[in-house]
């Protein structure tokens, strides 16, 4: 296990090193850079544009130096930390993005928590009671979660919030607490409002997930060992989540490759409608303005966390399932 799990942390190497390639790439590849789309809105606005302040801040940012140079100063930097300077911000990147890190790991981190609770004991009872009326209707359930847009249900959950329990439209905090430091008001207003998102966001995974868990188990259920296990007189409660339920997770162990990078992005379309002060709505204004740094040093969190995710999967399932072996070969 050590020296599978050594080798897999070297071929992390190459393949960040190729990640960061690709996200510089692609960053460069749109037309024109920040300077442009900023010269652009000021002639659109009628204001006048000073070559000679755009040639400072040209110089500045370091557009006038070569792409090559670019790329291995933004690399090594995130090395040491350093993700670049973001131009509209006027601030480093680490700066802009650690004030919305903290929201979105919360709401990211109480949406995973609800998703599970809700969906792993529907799967199990759909599983074990298939084709009943309880089946049935918590398949529509389902069915109805993944068919509803988020951005639908965002606007209903806060027009009912709103009506019902006087919450403030949009944001984590109320108006009068945003800017503020934590206290145990602002804390309260947090608590407020997160449920809205919790709900809107992990509303479609909830239901794609208890989907996914039925299926799998029933499988399970089908296969031998459950046969004998109830031959033998083991109690249906212990058969069933000592063996089945436990193979059945492989798909949701095999799920923390995604769930890491979730983290960081959030629900983009979702943040928007609910005017959350997360890093989504963040990464997606930063593509729009072309500020390059602040938008690749987002990609490249992102790629960081799906390998790492990967690896977390990886060994999990070999410690989860016996079945999966770590090194190729025919077994005899």
């Amino acid at each position: 296990m050590l020296a599978y799990i050594v080798r897999r942390i070297l071929y992390m190497i190459p393949t960040l090193v190729l990640t960061s390639i690709l996200v510089f790439t692609l960053i460069e590849l749109p037309p024109g850079d920040y300077l442009e789309s900023y010269v652009n809105e000021l002639l659109a606005a009628g204001e006048t544009v000073d070559p000679q302040r755009i040639e400072f801040l040209r110089e500045e940012y370091g557009f006038d130096k070569p792409v090559w140079q670019r790329y291995w100063q933004w690399a090594t930097g995130m090395l040491v930390g350093d993700f670049g300077y973001s131009f509209e911000y006027q601030l480093p990147v680490r700066d802009v993005i650690g004030d919305r890190l903290l929201f979105t790991i919360i709401v990211t981190f109480f949406t995973i928590i609800f998703t599970w609770l809700i969906a792993f004991p529907i799967g199990i009872y759909s599983a074990t009671h298939q084709y009943s009326w309880g089946d049935y209707g918590l398949t529509f359930m389902g069915l109805l979660g993944l068919a509803t847009p988020n951005f639908l249900l965002a606007l209903i959950m806060m027009y009912l919030a709103n009506q019902w329990f006087g919450t403030s439209i949009g944001g984590l905090v109320d108006p009068q607490y945003v800017g503020k430091p934590l206290s145990w008001g602002k804390f309260v207003s947090v608590l407020e409002h997160l449920w809205i998102p919790v709900i809107v966001i992990g509303t479609s995974g909830t239901a794609a997930m208890i989907r996914r868990v039925r299926a799998n188990l029933l499988d399970e259920l089908r296969r031998p060992y459950v046969t004998t296990a109830r031959a033998k007189g083991v109690p249906e409660f212990k058969g069933l989540m000592k063996y089945p339920f436990r193979m059945s997770l492989n798909f949701f162990i095999a799920d923390i490759g995604s769930i890491l990078p979730q983290v960081i992005s959030g629900a983009e379309i979702v943040a928007i409608v609910l005017s959350l002060e997360t890093t989504g709505p963040l990464l997606i204004q930063a593509l729009q303005s072309q500020d390059m740094y602040l938008a690749g040093s987002f990609l490249m969190l992102l790629g960081f966390l799906t390998v790492i995710g990967v690896l977390i999967s990886d060994i999990a399932l070999a410690i989860l399932d016996p079945r999966i072996r770590l090194q190729g070969g025919v077994s005899r």
